[in-house]
């Protein structure tokens, strides 16, 4: 059973049963002003969030410099001698290895030496017989002279006396010069260093046969450094570079010398670099290295960090920053560092683009900038 209801007013309070109609009435007004109510406030849109406009790091375009191309040299001696016997002969000992260091003075190669001793002891008794046979013929030339004087003999004894002690004279002369060449072959049985430098290259082993003059050994003086490198045909071979080392130091190079002709095989141009000292010890000769050549501004050119570039298109672009929005624009790659890239594009320095995060952005993206 439900209770009376209570209606007030002003002035009295009515008690209403809740089963009649007037009491019907109200409750149905009632109900119905709470669901228009309900349906007002659910029918109000509500208030928009602000749009996420992302932040992004940008840098200003920069000139770039002059054009320093990367080349592979290898690092050489100003002087590289090849070591050669000045005779032949089979090598009896090696005294040295590739990459060892050497004075002057210091024995390289020694031959056997049996036969040069065997010369040398000919050569010896021969310049003995010379020399008796021409104390002999001055005597008797002597003798004669005194008996000519008697004129116990004829003026023509005398003039074939004197021609014997001159053949004798020539005979000695003679074997003094090859007892002096044998001598010298004896002493030619050891090589030794020509100056002071390392051992760059050895190309004969003990009991090989060496002739005159045959390359054994390559000796390079380290006082004075060289890259050599090969340069592509058709370029102009650069005046000046450097040399990049593993501490971030940098060694000055100057053009030295340049090939008279292109290499038959590569197409390719040798070219001598002096390096100015003084050298570090991680510089050794024979090593590979990486050289920049300066190359002459012939076009402006631009310096970007490599995260500005963008390979999503087909070709590298970068990302300009106008009114709040950036746009892509297609550029030239000439050259890739460590940290930055040079570039060839026309637009002037001091333009605004984005240094990271290009793959995120889209064109006509609406961004805030956050300079470097």
């Amino acid at each position: 059973m439900l209770g009376p209801a209570t209606a007030r007013t002003d002035t009295h309070t009515w008690i209403l049963p809740i089963g009649t109609p007037a009491m019907r009435c109200i409750l149905t007004l009632l109900i119905s002003l709470l669901i228009l109510s309900g349906c007002q406030q659910s029918s109000e849109p509500p208030p928009e969030a602000p749009a996420h406009i992302p932040w992004v790091k940008t840098v200003e375009l920069k000139e770039a410099g002059p054009t320093a191309q990367r080349f592979s040299g290898t690092l050489r001696g100003r002087h590289e001698v090849p070591q050669a016997f000045q005779i032949a002969g089979r090598v009896q000992q090696r005294f040295i290895d590739p990459g060892q260091r050497v004075e002057k003075g210091d024995l390289l190669f020694k031959l056997d030496t049996r036969d040069l001793a065997a010369t040398a002891v000919g050569a010896a008794a021969d310049l003995k017989r010379a020399e008796a046979a021409l104390a002999i013929a001055t005597n008797e030339l002597q003798r004669q002279q005194q008996l000519v004087e008697r004129q116990f003999v004829s003026e023509q004894t005398l003039q074939r006396l004197e021609l014997a002690e001159r053949e004798a004279r020539s005979q000695l002369e003679t074997a003094s010069s090859r007892n002096k060449q044998a001598q010298n072959a004896l002493g030619y049985a050891e090589l030794k260093a020509s100056n002071a430098g390392v051992i760059t290259e050895v190309s004969v082993e003990p009991g090989q046969v060496v002739g005159i003059g045959q390359t054994l050994a390559v000796l390079a003086a380290d006082q004075l450094l060289e890259v050599e490198v090969f340069l592509p045909e058709g370029i102009n071979p650069p005046r000046r570079g450097y040399l990049p080392l593993a501490n971030g130091k940098q060694i000055a190079m100057n053009l030295r010398e340049i090939a008279g002709a292109a290499d038959p095989r590569s197409r390719s141009w040798r070219a001598r670099y002096s390096l100015e000292g003084p050298y570090p010890s991680s510089l050794t000769l024979g090593s590979v290295v990486s050289v920049r050549l300066a190359q002459k501004q012939t076009e402006s050119s631009h310096r970007v960090p490599l995260g500005a570039l963008d390979e999503r298109g087909q070709t590298p672009q970068v990302w300009l920053v106008s009114d709040g929005t950036v746009n892509p624009l297609a550029v030239e790659v000439i050259d890739l560092g460590k940290e930055y890239a040079e570039i060839k594009v026309e637009i002037n320095a001091g333009t605004s683009i984005v240094a990271l995060g290009t793959h995120l952005l889209t064109r006509g993206m609406a961004v805030r900038e956050l300079t470097q």
